[in-house]
């Protein structure tokens, strides 16, 4: 890396998720999985919480996965579109349920392998580098219903047969590996995140942790095999990230803000350190909370942590202990956090903060000493085709521009960085609100919240600025 800007080989690219993409939920042998029972509208926010129990799709709801943008059948077109922009990668995910679609099945589904055998010669094709999420949201739901999910240590055993069907198969033409998405979120959205559904009563911090465990030893036993099958290889974790800033220089409002970090650190600092932090021992300990663990679980941590982090970035969050201050939450944003005065907001309450990207970058640098791979930014906003067909999406230019601008700095501070994957390269189904209108991509998709449209695909005005920032190396913004 020179010190002028981003090495020759940075992996410029974009970032999608089978589970928003695809479509096709039950095509080619594919089971359920959980965000296939995650429909649009009021009833989102609860199943994603783990508050409805729920294991088929339910009559008069409406879900968004079953179709989404329909890259099952249509992703050569997109991937030659991804290409003509200049992408070196494409952060992509494998629907576990289309691989085992009962996630206990004695034998993979060959359908399946087949397909994403055909997406990664697409990708090669075009010299596009695949960079795999291994599990992005995606448990079989037959898995949740039989065992309960994370809460049961049978899913270790299941998830470990799975990684090591797909390094197999894959070994030759996958390099970059993740093994769970952004896994800070099974505390936040813990159905999402991890299967969890509660019931009644039940305490959810003892069970939230304990799947936590599960998780941490199962992207071990993933990242032990991914280095004996494919020497190679890189495997990396993923956590949502954004730095929390103190509201106010009150040494209680510091203290509330490194103990809101590390709550999403707790997962990335055993992933990559190899053992469980002194906090979270302070943490289980004041909280009766009890790890039940098996022989060889922290020594299999230990000796195989993970080659980089990944990581998600959107917006920086605050915190106060002020309670008047409290009061004045953002909307729309999954991790609790106050509105920052010095920031604006995006349509939907995500605070917009380039300069947190640099900062969160050198924090994870500093803290990890292990190259960091930002596989995820970008902006939801609402997109207007103008009376001439074009898409005018000069907000979303100058949101990336300004983050590749901060991301400049981190690597000048010194941050080893391997690349930069856009989230929703081409618009797809919002995580978070089940939303179409909510678009990310430099591509248009065109469908409603109401699944309506012809899916056909049109460029923005952000596809050619994209395509010449990847051709200049970023110097070109």
């Amino acid at each position: 890396m020179n010190n002028l800007g981003f090495k020759e080989n940075f992996l410029w690219g974009g970032a999608l998720a089978a589970n928003q993409c695809e479509g096709a939920y039950l095509e080619g042998g594919k089971g359920l999985n959980n965000i296939d029972l995650c429909p649009s509208g009021k009833n989102r926010f609860n199943v994603m919480l783990g508050n409805l129990e729920s294991f088929k799709p339910l009559e008069g709801e409406m879900y968004p996965s079953h179709e989404a943008i329909d890259f099952y059948h249509k992703f050569r077109g997109d991937i030659a579109l991804f290409a003509e922009m200049g992408f070196k990668c494409l952060r992509i995910s494998i629907a576990w349920a289309r691989i085992f679609p009962n996630g206990y099945d004695e034998k993979p589904n060959e359908e399946g392998l087949k397909y994403y055998d055909e997406m990664f010669d697409e990708m090669l094709k075009h010299n596009i580098e695949p960079v795999v999420t291994i599990c992005h949201f995606d448990i079989p739901v037959a898995l949740i219903e039989k065992y309960g999910s994370w809460r049961s240590r049978e899913l270790v055993k299941f998830y470990e047969k799975y990684t090591r069907t797909i390094f197999e198969r894959y070994k030759n033409k996958v390099k970059y590996w993740m093994t769970f998405n952004e896994i800070n979120m099974l505390l936040h959205l813990p159905f999402v995140g991890a299967g969890l559904v509660f019931k009644e009563g039940e305490n959810k911090k003892q069970i939230m942790y304990q799947a936590a465990h599960h998780q941490l030893v199962a992207s071990a036993l993933a990242t032990k095999a991914a280095h004996e099958i494919m020497p190679n290889a890189m495997v990396g974790c993923m956590l949502a990230a954004g730095v929390t800033y103190p509201y106010s220089c009150n040494p209680e409002d510091v203290q509330k803000a490194i103990d809101k970090d590390r709550e999403n650190y707790f997962f990335i600092d055993i992933q990559s350190k190899g053992e469980y932090p002194g906090y979270a021992k302070r943490f289980f300990r004041e909280n009766g909370i009890e790890i039940k663990s098996e022989e060889g679980d922290y020594k299999l941590l230990k000796e195989n942590t993970v080659d980089f982090i990944g990581f998600s970035y959107y917006s920086s969050r605050c915190i106060t202990t002020d309670p008047e201050i409290l009061k004045t939450m953002t909307e729309g944003n999954v991790f609790e956090t106050v509105k920052n005065p010095y920031l604006k907001a995006s349509e939907w309450g995500w605070q917009i903060d380039p300069k947190g990207l640099r900062i969160t970058s050198n924090t994870l640098y500093e803290r990890y000493q292990k190259p960091l791979f930002i596989v995820e930014n970008g902006l939801g906003a609402v997109d207007k085709i103008e009376e001439d067909g074009s898409i005018r999406d000069d907000y979303r230019i100058n949101y990336l521009r300004e983050h590749i601008k901060e991301m400049k700095e981190a690597v000048l501070d010194g941050v080893e960085l391997l690349g930069y994957t856009p989230w929703g390269c081409i618009d797809l189904v919002s995580a978070s609100t089940g939303e179409m209108k909510k678009r990310y991509g430099f591509i248009y998709v065109d469908k409603d919240n109401e699944g309506k449209g012809t899916l056909d695909r049109k460029k923005k005005k952000s596809f050619n600025w994209y395509k010449e920032v990847i051709a200049s190396n970023g110097e070109k913004l």
